[in-house]
């Protein structure tokens, strides 16, 4: 059974969600705030984190920020506020969906539904496949990537990126091609949250090898290639 962490600070909140989700026929457990959502993350394994921006003490982006220097779990924001800033921020530093209250069951569900396939929480009974190229070792199937053997988490869309690049490691990316392919929509946040996740996605391919964080090359005045490794 899937299980979804509710992070937020009000309890009325985290009780509507969770009987939404039990009834929906998920496994729920909840959390006031970042410190609960760590302890909780510590004890048992979590499929997707449901996270509230608005919390008083460190919010839902910091929270975010704390998860991702350890964690790839997918994470769907839920926030009151419908703000484009607010939305870029939460995608560009980690999140993976974005929804604002007051949401349905039905819209609740199809996105959590969603960014499980995305992710590949929900897993198939199929083949695994792996790409290779230098040290990197992307799995295909369960979305790991290896470097030396060492596993690196990664977002959604960093994942995305690299397997962009590794299936095509002799195509030079434009960041507007780049965000066609990736984001799949007229992304509001420009081509600067391409940067931004490019030096991300480098600075953890380089922690295991730091060569490694070399094969994703700028192309000046055009965008990215990843380096042919043999």
């Amino acid at each position: 059974m899937t299980t979804v962490l509710i992070v937020d600070d009000e309890q009325d909140m985290r009780n509507l969600i969770e009987v939404m989700l039990v009834k929906s026929n998920f496994q729920a457990i909840t959390a006031g705030n970042g410190a609960e959502a760590f302890a909780q993350l510590s004890n048992q394994s979590v499929d997707l984190i449901l996270l509230d921006v608005m919390m008083p003490g460190e919010d839902g982006f910091q929270v975010c920020k704390k998860i991702r220097e350890t964690s790839s779990v997918p994470i769907i924001f839920l926030t009151a506020r419908d703000a484009n800033e607010d939305k870029v921020k939460g995608l560009t530093i980690g999140g993976d969906d974005y929804i604002i209250k007051p949401f349905t069951v039905s819209e609740l569900v199809a996105r959590i539904n969603a960014v499980l396939r995305r992710t590949g929480a929900i897993t198939l009974e199929v083949e695994q496949k792996f790409l290779v190229r230098g040290l990197i070792k992307l799995d295909e199937v369960s979305r790991k990537v290896l470097v030396n053997d060492v596993h690196v988490p990664l977002t959604l869309k960093e994942f995305e990126l690299l397997h962009l690049f590794m299936q095509n490691p002799d195509n030079v990316y434009s960041r507007e091609q780049l965000l066609e392919r990736i984001w799949d929509i007229d992304y509001a946040g420009g081509t600067r949250t391409v940067d931004t996740h490019i030096k991300t996605l480098r600075l953890k391919l380089g922690k295991p090898a730091k060569e490694v964080s070399d094969y994703i090359q700028t192309v000046w005045g055009i965008g990215y290639r990843f380096e042919k490794c043999k």
